[in-house]
């Protein structure tokens, strides 16, 4: 498993103090319930959700500036070496249209990855679709932010 594991497509889940749980306001209500079962979904590992909210289509461009389809990015995440604990999203930036969104911010990660703890900070941008009646994500990018 590698920490540049997709890096995240991370929705909006707050536990830290120093960022604010985001409220989803403005966000159209299926948008938002889908932007939550996403973050639960990385966060329990949950295959079968991610494969519903994923495009087939998907594509990421994680932290080390690869691509990885819906596969790889699931693989990442559900591999049994690696546990990601709740994270935090700060300067969270929401953009809709009619079929489509971006959901962006500063994302706060810990875990452990292959049994070693990891703390990263990560730029990300989900771009979300309406597909069939469905909110799916069909691109993510990711930017690590240095450690100072």
């Amino acid at each position: 498993m590698r920490l540049a594991f997709a890096a995240l497509a991370l929705g909006f889940v707050s536990t830290a103090a120093h960022a604010a749980p985001p409220t989803y306001a403005g966000l159209p209500a299926d948008l938002g319930r889908a932007a939550r079962a996403f973050d639960q979904g990385q966060i329990k590992a949950d295959g079968k959700a991610l494969a519903t909210l994923l495009a087939d289509d998907y594509r990421l461009v994680n932290s080390q500036a690869k691509t990885e389809t819906k596969a790889e990015f699931i693989a990442d995440f559900t591999d049994p070496a690696f546990h990601l604990e709740p994270f935090t999203v700060a300067d969270l930036t929401t953009t809709v249209w009619p079929g489509g969104a971006v959901l962006a911010g500063e994302a706060h990660l810990s875990g452990t990855n292959a049994g070693k703890p990891f703390t990263q900070v990560f730029r990300f941008a989900d771009v979300w679709a309406k597909r069939r009646g469905k909110w799916v994500v069909v691109f993510t990018e990711v930017t690590p932010i240095p450690k100072s």
